[in-house]
Formats: structure tokens, sequence, C-alpha cells
């Protein structure tokens, strides 16, 4: 076996990095000094979240049509009703229906309701942005072959190395270079995307605090390794998991005192939270994973399955705001997912894999309250195959566009994280 592999196990029994210091001294705190530098954390909606009904291009009459039933009722303005009665009398039954309606951020766009007191909160202190027709060249249309695609970073046209994901490469262009990037995985396993020469930590905060290693167990462990070549990161490592464990416990005494709603929403805030404490405390890279977007039947419009989710993700990416106080000005965030879904509703009052999509771009210092990037009048005859939004903004391009602004990356570092690719500047940081 490998010395990498080795390694990878190692943080795998320990669920912690290699960088780890010791107990000693912390005074209830993780680090008495965060690294300094921008923060930056990737949100992936796996599953192919249905953007159309999350930035809805109220202007277009066609919504209207190709969404009988999930269409979402227009901003209370006359232009707007005008637009959606354009689209004849099933699209305003299906939309106007909801009693619901969509907040208006320019003269062609509107956000869902469901995130009007969340993430509309923060569109309209200019910390939030979309990029619509955003994604990747990749046309399998395929979860698990697009995830993969979006993850590597890597050109479609070459041969792939999965062993080289770009937030890996990111980590490692910035340690070279002389920046404190610290990574970590909230995550059950390490995703690809942070797949590379250097472990990097992964752990679910969801069962973070049950996972605790006593005193007892932590000997045993560490006389399993003894005078072996992973002993240093046996013990690094579990000295990193009990200072995880020592800041959640804290923070789960103010979740419980808070007593916030349902279950499945609750659980979303929780874990956002508790990302949030861990990247103001040592982390400046990280990555979460967020399922449950393949709404293939039974979507819904401004209420039902889709709605439901939108309305936890925005609580949980509102909720991580917050909690990072002060340093929320200096945190980037961007969510995004493998594919958009089509733009017509299906028989079963679904969508289908589609390809491009809309990214958010949340942070407390970005130029936001804005539509970024290339856009098109939304119409049928401007749909990619007739069927799906075009991708006209490269998602490595917008990537490599915001991590060139946040750390003033040269020419030579863009290219070692996002190979052929020119980033775009979209003046968000």
């Amino acid at each position: 076996m490998s010395s990498t592999l080795n390694r990878r196990r190692a943080l795998q029994l320990t669920g912690a990095s290699l960088g780890a210091l010791s107990l000693g001294g912390l005074s209830g705190r993780l680090y008495a000094a965060p690294p300094a530098g921008p923060r930056f954390l990737l949100v992936f909606l796996r599953g192919g979240y249905d953007a159309t009904n999350v930035l809805i291009p109220y202007s277009s009459s066609f919504y209207y049509e190709a969404r009988p039933t999930i269409a979402i009722a227009p901003p209370a303005s006359d232009a707007a009703l005008g637009a959606a009665r354009a689209g004849g009398r099933a699209g305003m039954a299906g939309a106007a229906g909801v009693g619901v309606l969509a907040q208006a951020l320019d003269a062609n766009w509107a956000l869902t309701p469901v995130l009007h007191d969340t993430i509309g909160a923060l569109y309209a202190q200019r910390q939030a942005a979309f990029v619509p027709f955003a994604g990747t060249d990749d046309l399998s249309r395929s979860h698990f072959e697009t995830q993969d695609s979006i993850e590597l970073g890597q050109p479609t046209d070459g041969v792939r190395d999965y062993h080289s994901g770009f937030m890996a490469r990111l980590a490692d262009t910035l340690t070279r270079s002389g920046a404190a990037a610290p990574a970590m995985a909230f995550t059950d396993s390490l995703p690809l995307s942070f797949s590379g020469p250097t472990p990097v930590p992964n752990m679910s905060l969801q069962t973070a605090g049950r996972g605790r290693v006593d005193e007892r167990e932590a000997r045993i462990l560490l006389g399993m390794y003894a005078g072996r070549p992973l002993e240093p990161e046996v013990a690094s490592g579990l000295a990193v998991r009990q200072q995880v464990v020592q800041t959640l416990s804290a923070l789960d005494q103010e979740m419980q005192a808070a007593g916030r709603g349902a279950v499945d929403t609750r659980g979303f805030e929780l874990t956002a939270e508790r990302i949030a404490a861990m990247m103001r405390e040592r982390y400046r890279i990280g990555f979460v994973d967020v399922g449950g977007w393949d709404t293939h039947v039974n979507e819904g419009a401004a209420q039902g399955q889709l709605a439901t989710n939108l309305a936890a993700l925005g609580r949980g990416l509102h909720a991580y705001a917050a909690a990072l106080g002060p340093e929320w000005r200096n945190t980037v965030v961007v969510v995004l997912s493998e594919f958009g879904r089509t733009f017509r509703e299906n028989g079963g009052r679904g969508t289908d894999h589609g390809h491009g999509t809309v990214y958010w771009v949340l942070g407390g210092a970005i130029d936001g309250g804005r539509i970024a990037g290339a856009q098109l009048r939304v119409a049928r005859e401007t749909l990619f195959q007739d069927r799906d939004y075009p991708v006209l903004n490269d998602y490595r391009a917008v990537l490599g566009g915001l991590f060139r602004a946040l750390w003033q990356l040269s020419p030579a570092r863009c290219e070692q994280i996002f190979a052929q690719t020119m980033p775009l500047d979209l003046s968000l940081v």
C-alpha cells in the first residue's frame, strides 16, 4: 500500500487532518488565531436542481406556456401580469392559482417566493447574485457523469485524471503561493473535487457530536499504531477530532435553546451553523453537498417538493452567513448543481435532466444585487436543443474568475487550477 493511501486510511479512521495542533492551551476554541485570508465554500446541489423555478424568467411568455402547472406567479405589476397573460389561459391558471408571487429582481428575472426572506434579503443588501446560463459543456445529462466532470474541473475533450479534483488543486496552488488555505469537506466521504496528492479531511457534522472518541478508545488506537509509520497521522487526527467535538458541543447547546422548527429544516440549519463555526475558526476552503433535487414528478410551484427543499436551503445559507458574524465579509459562497432541468414540464408535473443552470454567488462584501454573466432572451428559439437553457457561462471560467479575484492569482496559478480556461471577470469580488 502506498504512503498516500496509508495517510488517507489514517484520515478515515480519525476523521481529522494532518496539520492538527495539540489540545493544549486552546481555551475552548479550536485555534487561538485562525489563518488570515478569504474563505470559500462550495455548496453542491446533487440531483440537478430546477433553476428555472428559482430565478424565474417572468418577462418570457414562453415560461408560462411551457409550465402550465408548475410556473410561479409573476411579480404583482401590470407589466409582469401582462407578460404572463400573453402565455395563455393555461399558463396563468398554473401560475396565479398558487396565490404567491415571485419577487422581481429586475425587468426580466424574479426570485421564487420561498427565498424572499433569506436569499432575497441578501440580494437586497447586495450580498447575493445569480449567474444564469451557467454550467459545463458535458452533454451526457447523467448525474454521475456530469458531477464527476464538474468536480474534476478538467477539459472534457481530454483524458480524465480522477486523482486531481479542482478544489484540491485550488488548495495546493494557494499553499504553494504562501497563502493559508486549510481545507475541509463537510461530507460523509471525501468528494472527488478534493481528490489529490495532499490528504484533505472530511467529516459529516450531522453526526460529529456522536462520534467522540473517549480517552480509553484514544489510548487503544494510539497503542495499535505505536512505532508504526501512521502513528503521527493517527495522533494528530484524534487531536483535531476532539477539537471539533468540543466546538460543536457548545454550538449544540445554543441550537437546542433556539428551538427551531421542523426536523428537516432545523437539521440543515444546524449543519450550516456547524460549518460556519469550523470555517470561522480553522478552515478557509470548504465543500458541502445537499441532495434531493431530482424532481422528475410532482415538483410543485411556489409550494411543493422543490419549494420545501429551497426554503430549507435558503434558511441554512442565511444561518451560515449570520453565524460567521464579521467574517461574513471575508467569505464567498457558490451554490451550483451538475446541470439544470428541462424548460418544459413533463407529463408527471416535474422536469427532466437538462443542461444550463443558475449559479448563486453569496458573500458579505461581493458586488451583488444583480444578475451577472452572459445572458440572452428566454424564448423557445433560444433554448438549447429545443429543451434546455444553453450554457453561456462556463463553470470553470466563472469559478476561475472568482478564485483569481479572491486570492489575486497570477495567470499561471489560474492555469494550474483550471487548465485551458480563461477566468471570467464578473466583477463580483
